[in-house]
């Protein structure tokens, strides 16, 4: 029996959701107290039975790779890839395996690729490839008439994204679920920098202590775009001495960098938004390139055709939920669903107060809408 706070949950989700199917919106609680309460126990873990996971090995494109396959032993209804966030344990990290069992749990065949750039904490363009090759293989393993997703976190967002470009893949995929995710890369570079973001350009600036987990997130994704072997070396040590201890002195480092690498190096530690712009013109042009290519604002998003699924939390310590905004701003009509919240861990989707579990409930009830072939609001 349903405890009364999970009645009341569900009775003001309803109100919410206009036209709402009460079945699915039963499930859509069940789904977001299994993901709340990760590897412990839940309603929907008594209800259905754990899914199998194993490892798979398989190619596309005469590309190979190797993931972990999700598959629900209470039947289907629809595949989803979901992109390893940037951590060094990958497809393996226990949250990424909790979520992709909860999301088995609900009737996704989860694919979960193991891309070697996001383990190594780099983002690519090339895995935008890798992730488009993720979703036209599952979609070769699935029945015809399944629906397909996209989900990620963080910066995989952008790969997510980007892999729509790839031959086939918008024409395929239906739903793109964004947590935490970035648009404008820029505006992203200069958050993680100085701490600064704004709506627009017309706003004011606003400030957040920004985690430094990004900035040396870029630094590592770069490192093999400088022509100079030793300004890598030298980059690489000023990382791991401030990864280590973010008081760490450098300057020893610093002093014997080449023009590419102090580039680099005044961009990370600038302070200033303002100059954030001239900064980035200065960066060597293998790593521009790589800038655009993964900057989703320079992309014409109008031809996407997929739902997104936008979820953000206004405490980001990452990326800000700006970005989302953007997003959601950018992309076609009746397309984008922005859910924001006022506390969601960055890399952890786990609502706290009522008010974000009927938020992230709107958004869990239009993700499994979509699985049901349903628009997805």
């Amino acid at each position: 029996m349903a405890c009364p706070r999970t009645i009341v949950i569900v009775f003001l989700a309803s109100i919410l959701v206009t036209g709402c199917s009460l079945d699915r919106l039963s499930e859509a609680q069940l789904v977001l107290a299994d993901i709340d309460a990760a590897g412990g126990p839940s309603e929907l873990k008594n209800e259905t039975p754990a899914p199998r996971r194993e490892l798979v090995r398989y190619a596309f494109g005469g590309r190979s790779y190797v993931g972990d396959l999700y598959t629900p032993q209470h039947g289907g209804r629809a595949g989803l890839v979901l992109v390893p966030g940037v951590a060094a344990t990958g497809k393996d990290d226990p949250r990424m395996v909790a979520f992709a069992t909860t999301l088995a749990r609900a009737r996704f065949r989860v694919l979960v690729p193991d891309l070697a750039n996001l383990r190594a904490l780099k983002v690519k363009p090339e895995d935008a490839v890798a992730v488009a090759d993720a979703a036209l293989w599952l979609d070769g393993q699935t029945p015809d008439g399944w629906p397909l997703g996209i989900s990620a976190i963080s910066y995989a967002v952008g790969p997510a994204i980007a892999s729509l470009f790839e031959p086939g893949v918008n024409e395929r995929v239906d739903m793109i679920l964004a947590i935490g995710g970035y648009y404008d890369l820029p505006a992203l570079i200069t958050y993680f920098t100085t701490g600064y973001f704004r709506e627009n350009s017309d706003e004011p600036w606003r400030f957040r202590p920004p985690n430094t987990y990004g900035k040396w997130v870029f630094v590592q994704s770069n490192l093999d775009r400088l022509e100079s072997r030793n300004d890598q070396a030298l980059l690489r040590a000023i990382q791991d001495a401030k990864i280590r201890d973010f008081r760490a002195p450098v300057q020893h480092f610093v002093d014997v960098l080449g023009p590419e690498g102090r580039a680099v190096y005044v961009l990370i530690t600038n302070e200033d938004p303002e100059t954030t712009p001239e900064l980035i013109a200065a960066l060597p042009k293998k790593m521009a390139a790589d800038m655009e290519a993964l900057d989703m604002a320079r992309r014409d998003l109008a031809s996407l055709r997929p739902q997104f699924f936008l979820i953000h939390g206004r405490d980001d310590p990452i990326v800000p939920e700006t970005q989302s905004a953007a997003l959601a701003a950018a992309l076609p009509e009746g397309k984008a669903h922005l859910f924001l919240t006022d506390s969601l861990n960055h890399v952890d989707p786990q609502p706290v107060g009522l008010t974000d579990k009927l938020t992230l409930l709107r958004a869990i009830y239009g993700v499994l809408g979509v699985r049901d072939g349903d628009a997805g609001t």
